[in-house]
């Protein structure tokens, strides 16, 4: 068992090596265990912090960054190569092998290219007379590559031995873990990445202004035997690490349980993932800092901006090229033109761009533009506007909306006040169309009473005149729908008129992708959320200063709500549970700013009398409450269980579109309660009804703690130290709640916290932890998680594969590993939170939640805090600080959890991918028959219904065609239109809601986007970076159970 803070003592088992310090003060020795180094004296001097940035005035190198005293090519490691393959492995040590030799021959590749940088540039521009480049400019573009190139150069003797032995041994994650985990390795690296954008300026500047610079990089390129140009190989050290992690992660699937490399390979995938995300934050602050740098200079310095950009203040959460449309009033497209749009912490800045100077560099260096400004708003100001909202989205009367660059083109003819956006034209085309749709149809009703036979006139013509209708009102919605796709609308504020009227404008941007819309959408809402007072600022670091800016992860304090709408009652919060809607296919802008969608369940009670459950939606801007019901005693857990995975993969495929109109078709997901008299109760969450599917009472009547589910049982921790387990069954309700449950004496305590993990149940009993089989519940082992007796182990949040525990008194949290039960590290939470509570030495955590990448920590002085862990399957040990909130509770924070929705997957697909879909495998589908078009105008009133249509050939009859697509041409020997799907959609009374019925059966395997809020519950609220305590609006009363709801910036 560790100490706090003793994680970078700890040496793993098996070989190691290090930078060991030696006699010399200032040096450090590279030795590997077992390996015969050729040079045994050679030393790296260990850089200074003095040498984290370049020194320009010095004339050595050596001086002014540390570096090697021995030429790094003197260093030839032995070539690591892998013996003849012995007989009798198992398919897991053969695949083992294979990523071995990857990871081989990855890191001869890797060091070959370093190599290249030294030998085949820095060394001949070095040497060069005359100089095409300065001593000093090279010493800053090639910075720190001799460094990272002897880190691997000394890891590669180091795997040469590993790679000797591997049949006997079969490790390597530990030299992962000693080559890459030690603070050199890091601070080369960032060195390097803080210094690249530098380096390609500095590269890009020599190959406009100096001819022979740029003769020299294509002569080099031409001569490399793959053509790789200085950039492709100064780029790789920023990739390197990535690479190493997927090969980790290969690796270690093919690693089974038990094996001596496991706990090694998942501490060095954590030490390669948490080097990568310190790289890859580190080079995101790097480019934001170069990206509003590039800004600045093209501001006057006399000009507001340009002091709001310099002053330090200002945060880039966003930069992106996007094209700038302008519509015609007939909705034509005008003109179109590339504009680079700057999203900061408090203003949107638009800039033309201007590419000059040699094209035929940028194959070898990326060329930067310069930027002309040519508007900024401040954040507040700005609207996103969807297609069809233009009206509701300000006030006719007194705000004039002008189309931005279309006044030439529509001033002529037009009312001064009359404006076409284009796009949100094709609402009107749409109930047009869908107008004549009910008149052809009235008429089809009529050609059927003809008694004559007539050549333009019979049901066969009619029937293809709704048909081809219908096929255009599809191509309308999906013109529409794509309009929201790729769309940006923002509606800005402009100067007044001559009457002092406001004038705003619209501008209108194309985003490459829809991602991209979203994450624009997404952003500036988030943006404008952190503008409020108390978000500013919202987080702080234990150790940074009050101006400093929280990182662009942290958390945006959203909403304050009440928990319970009956003010009087005192009642205490006990548990909360989200239940997600998965249904509806919401419009973008609600899509990328609203909470993630559904219901929470609130429950609590008082101490002694009844409890109560408030219920709220999450369907609309801010939380409301729908429901609220009482119960015979205060709810003390809540467990939500989403339907079964038998239900889930049957007809997803086929029948998305019918379980969609008709809820009952599926197996719907439940919220059981454990109540303090020992009632479980199970209700229905698939809406507001509340209904009560089942109930039943805890064996001797014992309080239920906690409520945890797994594949197999519904596990109930009491009072009493009984574990309850109910069998999973088949219907309505999936726990058998009516024979008595399978019953474990866990201890002599209360059962206070459980944890289901994959194929195992973890129940906690005072210090002691049980881990239980998932299937039989028989014991396997258990083990102490804390030394004192009299402390109980309170909450159990598993990532990747660790488990945080916090326990009933102490401000410690601790970590153990799920396969060995190691103890891993140990955090003092108190430490971080001096700084808010001066003088308060007893501080208790009272909740914990593990949610994307970030371990929540609630303590009994209302304080949050919030420390960054790996996301992977490594150990999610803490390396950084983390962040403290500044927004809080009164009293204890009683539970910290998580809302997550999944984004509709249907919003993404890009207009080829749906064409491609329309013709799978290149044939179209089997058409349905076609149904008497009076019934198809009633199959059209319901949501979600397919109709599939075979058009006829009606190309010999007079008259334009009823298509979209062209006139087919007169020698061609296709008459028949193709076979298309017919979707037909309903329009929604709110424009921004579409319902589909058509499944996308690639999107199985597409990458989701979540869209997540952490809620705290606790006494009140405070904002403990105010005076007064309380922050800028009116905080419920001290004693009121309150809900704080943070939202957490979309992953894409």
């Amino acid at each position: 068992m560790l100490p706090s803070g003793s994680w970078g003592k700890r040496k793993p088992q098996g070989r190691w090596l290090g930078w060991v310090r030696s006699d010399a003060p200032g040096t450090m020795w590279a030795r590997p265990e077992g390996v015969h180094h050729p040079h045994p004296h050679a030393v790296v001097r260990c850089p200074s912090s003095s040498s984290s940035s370049v020194s320009c005035s010095g004339d050595s190198e050596e001086e002014d960054m540390g570096l090697l005293e021995v030429g790094v090519t003197d260093i030839k490691p032995p070539a690591p190569e892998l013996g003849p393959m012995p007989d009798g492995l198992s398919p897991q040590q053969v695949v083992r092998r294979h990523i071995l030799g990857s990871i081989v021959q990855s890191e001869g590749s890797y060091v070959e290219s370093l190599k290249r940088v030294l030998q085949d540039y820095r060394n001949p521009l070095m040497e060069m007379e005359p100089k095409v480049l300065s001593v000093r400019k090279c010493q800053v573009v090639f910075f720190r590559v001799k460094e990272i190139l002897h880190c691997h150069s000394m890891f590669q003797i180091a795997l040469s031995s590993r790679v000797a032995e591997w049949d006997s041994t079969e490790k390597i994650g530990d030299l992962f873990v000693a080559s890459f985990s030690k603070s050199m390795v890091l601070d080369v690296y960032s060195d390097y990445v803080n210094n690249f954008t530098t380096a390609m300026s500095i590269i890009k500047k020599a190959c406009l202004t100096k001819p022979a610079f740029l003769e020299f990089l294509k002569r080099r390129q031409v001569c490399s035997p793959d053509r790789v140009t200085l950039y492709g190989l100064m780029v790789k050290p920023i990739q390197r690490f990535p690479q190493f992690i997927l090969l980790l992660q290969d690796m270690l699937k093919n690693t089974p349980r038990g094996h001596p490399d496991r706990l090694s390979l998942q501490l060095a995938l954590t030490e390669l993932e948490t080097l990568a995300e310190k790289l890859n934050e580190q080079k995101r602050l790097a480019d934001q800092v170069a990206e509003i740098q590039q800004l600045t200079k093209s501001v006057s310095d006399r000009s507001s901006l340009n002091k709001l950009l310099t002053s330090g203040q200002r945060q880039l959460l966003l930069c992106e090229t996007l094209t700038e449309t302008v519509y015609g009033d007939r909705g034509q497209l005008i003109k179109s033109k590339e504009r680079r749009v700057f999203l900061l912490n408090d203003m949107l800045v638009c800039a033309n761009i201007n590419f000059k100077g040699q094209l035929e560099i940028s194959s070898l260096v990326p060329l930067g533009p310069k930027y002309v400004v040519k508007w900024n708003t401040a954040l507040p100001q700005v609207q996103v506007v969807e297609a069809g909202q233009e009206g509701g989205s300000c006030d006719k009367d007194n705000v004039l909306i002008q189309h931005a660059g279309a006044k030439k083109a529509s001033a002529s003819g037009q009312a001064q006040n009359k404006v076409y956006f284009g796009p949100p034209r094709l609402f009107q085309e749409l109930q047009d169309l869908q107008k004549d749709l009910a008149v052809v149809e009235q008429i089809t009703l009529l050609v059927s009473t003809l008694h004559g036979t007539y050549q333009n006139l019979n049901m066969t013509v009619a029937q293809d005149w709704c048909l081809a209708l219908q096929r255009l009102m599809r191509v309308k919605e999906e013109e529409i729908h794509s309009a929201n796709k790729c769309r940006l609308r923002l509606l800005l504020p402009g100067k007044p008129d001559k009457s002092g009227r406001p004038i705003s404008f619209m501008v209108v941007f194309i985003t490459p992708n829809p991602l991209s819309k979203i994450s624009w959408v997404n952003r500036l809402h988030l943006a404008k959320i952190g503008l409020r007072e108390e978000n500013q600022p919202g987080w702080r670091c234990p150790d940074e200063d009050k101006k400093s800016k929280a990182p662009f992860w942290c958390p945006t304090l959203a909403c304050c709500t009440p928990a319970f709408s009956s003010r009087g009652l005192s009642l205490q919060l006990g548990a909360l549970v989200h239940s997600p809607v998965s249904c509806p296919l919401l419009g973008f802008s609600a899509v990328s700013t609203s909470l993630p969608q559904g219901y929470l369940w609130v429950g609590g009670g008082q101490e002694g009398a009844g409890g109560q459950v408030e219920i709220f939606s999450l369907n609309r801007p801010s939380p409301r409450t729908v429901k609220s019901f009482p119960l015979a005693a205060p709810v003390l857990c809540m467990e939500y269980i989403p339907e079964p995975e038998e239900g889930e993969s049957g007809d997803r495929d086929g029948d998305e579109g019918h379980t969609a109109a008709d809820p009952s078709a599926v197996a719907h997901p439940t919220i059981c309660l454990g109540l303090q008299d020992g009632s479980i109760l199970v209700y229905s969450s698939v809406d507001t009804g509340t209904q009560c599917l089942a109930t039943c009472r805890s064996p001797g009547l014992q309080p239920v703690l906690c409520l945890r589910h797994s594949p197999f049982h519904l596990l109930a921790g009491l009072q009493d130290g009984t574990l309850a387990a109910y069998p999973r069954t088949s219907g309505d309700v999936p726990w058998n709640l009516e024979s008595p449950p399978v019953c474990l004496t866990v201890g002599p305590g209360p059962i206070r916290t459980l944890l289901s993990l994959e194929d195992t149940v973890w129940a906690s009993c005072g210090p002691r932890v049980t881990v239980l089989d998932a299937t039989s519940l028989q014991t396997q082992q258990s083990f102490e998680a804390h030394q004192d007796e009299a402390v109980s182990v309170t909450h159990m949040v598993k990532a990747g594969s660790g488990v945080w525990m916090a326990f009933s008194s102490g401000s410690s949290i601790r970590l153990f590993h799920t396969e060995t039960l190691e103890h891993l590290q140990e955090i003092n939470i108190a430490t971080r939170t001096t700084f808010l509570l001066p003088g308060q030495k007893h501080l208790c955590v009272t909740s914990l939640l593990i949610c994307q990448g970030l371990l929540w920590v609630g303590t009994d002085q209302g304080v949050i805090v919030l420390l960054p862990v790996p996301r992977l399957e490594g150990i999610p040990k803490i390396t950084g600080k983390g962040m403290v909130s500044l927004n809080g509770h009164c009293g204890p924070v009683t539970f910290l959890a998580v809302a997550t929705s999944i984004l509709a997957l249907d919003i993404l697909r890009s207009d080829q991918e749906e064409a491609e879909e329309d013709r799978p495998d290149g044939q179209a589908p089997e058409p349905a028959p076609a149904p008497p078009s009076h019934v198809g105008r009633e199959l059209t009133r319901k949501k979600g219904i397919l109709l599939q249509y075979r058009l006829r050939s009606t190309a010999h009859l007079p008259g334009p065609l009823l298509s979209v697509r062209e006139p087919v041409p007169a020698d061609s020997s296709a008459l028949e239109h193709s076979e298309e799907d017919g979707s037909i959609y309903e329009m929604a009374d709110d424009p921004d809601v579409w319902v589909r019925s058509r499944p996308c059966a690639r999107d199985a395997h597409r990458k989701e986007i979540c869209s997540v809020a952490i809620i705290s519950g606790g006494q009140g609220y405070r904002n403990f970076g105010s005076a007064s305590g309380v922050g800028g609006r009116p905080a419920p009363g001290e004693t009121d159970s309150t809900l704080l709801i943070w939202q957490v910036p979309l992953t894409l």
